[in-house]
């Protein structure tokens, strides 16, 4: 088990025009806040200014250095998600969190669910008020390699009310868009779902996209803090794949009845996620 680690000259002339050039740079990018950094890697966030309905479109950026790893928001056996808090003086609210496909990271009897690569979390936000805007938020994440080490940060950053093009920040907020899983479609669905009475087996058929002798990756969510992987019994006829996921343990004296679970399925470049309800 991975220990967890409390670590957190020139004339005047040329004066003035550097310092009026590094005003206009910091306006340009007044919509990312400053790094904040530690031994494993560093974040920051990273916002469009709020449209007419005051949705704000961000991201919290991370990048592990290499050989370390961040999580995903079931992260495995000893991991920590990533927590993001608003200050309520900012006037804004924290809307949702999406995840961007996460990698199942085994390492002996250690498993994680996270990002050994840069990622950008985005995040679904409402100014409650109209004009400039300072968001305060505190972030919350676990990087780790042989250590896992809680990383918290306080992020700051400045919204003004002038319409203007901001490359930089589109460029990543659309990246972060484009690793998120998809909605079920035809093509790619989960058909059918059954929990065994014993809640130790959840069997699972699903259309996937491209015939082939594959085996996709597959990631349960059941109750909050619990993320199950394994495959039994599997089968794969074309398209059409079966496979019972063992469900290991669960809170004492869980009731299934009226819950939804989570399920992601990576099959290649592509990625499902949807719900499971179980009646």
């Amino acid at each position: 088990m991975r220990v967890i680690s409390l670590l957190a000259r020139a004339p005047l002339i040329a004066v003035i025009s550097a310092a009026s050039m590094l005003g206009l740079l910091r306006q340009a990018h007044a919509e990312m806040s400053d790094w904040a950094e530690n031994e494993g890697g560093r974040m920051r966030l990273v916002a469009l200014p709020p449209d007419a309905d005051g949705h704000i479109r961000a991201g919290l950026q991370i990048e592990p250095k290499p050989g370390w790893i961040t999580y995903w928001r079931e992260p495995g056996n000893n991991g920590i998600p990533p927590q993001i808090t608003i200050a309520p003086q900012s006037g804004v609210t924290l809307d949702a969190i999406s995840y961007p496909v996460p990698k199942h990271i085994s390492s002996g009897k250690v498993e994680d669910i996270g990002y050994e690569t840069p990622v950008t979390l985005p995040l679904s936000l409402t100014a409650s008020k109209v004009g400039p805007v300072v968001l305060d938020a505190t972030a919350f994440i676990g990087i780790c390699k042989d250590i896992c080490i809680p990383f918290q940060a306080q992020l700051s950053l400045k919204f003004g009310t002038v319409a203007q093009s901001r490359p930089q920040e589109e460029m990543i907020l659309q990246s972060a868009a484009g690793r998120l899983p998809e909605a079920p479609s035809a093509d790619f669905e989960v058909v059918a779902h059954g929990m065994s009475p014993d809640l130790k087996q959840l069997s699972l058929k699903v259309t996937l996209p491209e015939a082939g002798n594959g085996t996709p990756e597959i990631i349960v969510t059941g109750p909050s803090g619990y993320a199950f992987t394994k495959q039994m019994n599997v089968g794969r006829s074309g398209k059409a794949y079966s496979a019972d996921i063992a469900i290991g343990k669960l809170p004492k004296n869980y009731d299934i009845k009226g819950k939804q679970w989570g399920v992601l399925i990576v099959n290649g470049a592509r990625a499902i996620e949807t719900t499971l309800a179980f009646d």
